[in-house]
């Protein structure tokens, strides 16, 4: 039997890993759980094995807010290879269909181009977007396949240069939360007819934050349980974007006792359905909404994070 992980009620933070390809997040959430003591751990957005880069981490009682998280943004860098179709849509797949007659450099760029802005995506098969309670690439690997909703998502800007394989192509990406670059790589090479495949990706920022300021999961081995500690990040960041609202004594014991405050009472001129920061004697303590309550504007607590 194994023993049990002896869990500290304090422990919270956000960890930022710079996940190496081959290992899954779900290996990295492993570790973590491992390393910090805890089976209270989460993550704010898969990476495919093949991908490399940054993987916001939520440890300890960080870990509830996944669902909240307020950034939707998400950079890449990626590589495009031209004439070849996969079944997964990167170069790890059965190869589908192959020419090697490509486009010119300037047909390229145009494609790249007419990806910026909005759109709809239909996910693929190979994700872990669940269906009916299974994951795609559960089904997908069963041999089977499942009709697939289309989604809106925003590509913000998306830069393209050529390299010395007249196949492949750098991308720097900037998009919405729920793109599939796989799929974006799928969708240039259909779009300029000689098909498309995400050869590799590399996620640079999620949000607010940074590869910049990552770890990698060897250096994070070699730390001291201090020294590890020490490296997360308050839980606030993830909501750094969002208006504080500070309060005084009574009121945030109203608010942690679940009632709503009147907006009017807190000097508060924010529209309904804004997201708050609610900060009190000790500072940040939960997340906030500006709800309809007895017919005016009011605050209430939809997260609490700080006992």
């Amino acid at each position: 039997m194994m023993a049990r992980i002896q869990e500290d009620p304090t422990l919270s933070g956000i960890l930022l890993l710079d996940k190496p390809a081959g290992p899954t997040s779900h290996d990295m959430v492993g570790l973590v759980r491992r390393l910090y003591g805890t089976r209270r751990v989460g993550h704010t957005g898969t990476l495919d094995p093949l991908a490399t880069g940054l993987l916001v981490v939520l440890v300890g009682r960080a870990a509830k807010a996944a669902e909240y998280m307020v950034s939707d943004n998400k950079r890449y860098t990626a590589t495009l290879r031209l004439g070849v179709t996969t079944d997964t849509e990167d170069i790890t797949g059965e190869v589908l269909t192959h020419t090697d007659k490509l486009p010119d450099t300037e047909a390229v760029l145009s494609a790249c181009a007419a990806m910026v802005g909005q759109s709809e995506q239909i996910p693929p098969m190979y994700s872990a977007l669940k269906v009916g309670g299974r994951k795609l690439v559960d089904i997908a690997r069963a041999g089977g396949e499942v009709v697939r909703e289309a989604r809106p998502i925003e590509i913000y800007s998306l830069n393209c240069t050529p390299t010395d394989s007249p196949s492949d192509y750098l991308l720097d990406i900037h998009c919405s939360k729920g793109t599939y670059i796989r799929t974006l790589c799928a969708d240039i090479g259909a779009r300029l007819g000689c098909g498309g495949v995400m050869a590799t990706l590399r996620r640079t920022a999620s949000g607010e934050f940074s590869l910049d300021h990552a770890l990698t999961p060897d250096a994070l081995e070699v730390m001291s349980p201090e020294e590890r500690r020490a490296c997360l990040i308050p839980l606030e960041a993830l909501f750094a974007s969002l208006p504080t609202l500070k309060l005084g004594e009574f009121h945030e014991r109203l608010i942690r006792g679940g009632c709503a405050v009147a907006a009017r009472k807190l000097g508060l001129r924010q529209p309904i359905g804004t997201r708050l920061r609610l900060c009190g004697h000790e500072g940040f303590f939960a997340l906030g909404e500006v709800v309809e309550s007895e017919g005016e504007a009011a605050v209430k607590m939809i997260k609490l994070f700080l006992l």
